[in-house]
């Protein structure tokens, strides 16, 4: 590899870094960690849940930039 040059090296270096990555995705799908898919799950259910309210501005400047951005037909 020390006698390669730089196209034909990054090449090789692309290949290692391809092969390493199909084989950590294929330990990954073998192997799923329960725990954490059990709290992945957990978190999108309690972000689901979550009731969205627009923001409420707290000083005028907020108020000011919120009317602009809805003169402009902007939703926030």
């Amino acid at each position: 590899m020390q006698q390669l040059s730089k196209p034909p090296l990054q090449e090789v270096t692309d290949f290692i870094d391809f092969v390493i990555h199909k084989h950590q995705v294929k330990i990954a799908k073998s192997q799923p960690n329960e725990r954490l898919v059990e709290k992945w799950s957990q978190w999108f259910e309690a972000v689901d849940s979550l009731d969205v309210y627009p923001p409420e501005p707290v000083n005028n400047y907020q108020q000011l930039l919120l009317n602009k951005y809805r003169q402009q037909g902007l939703e926030l």
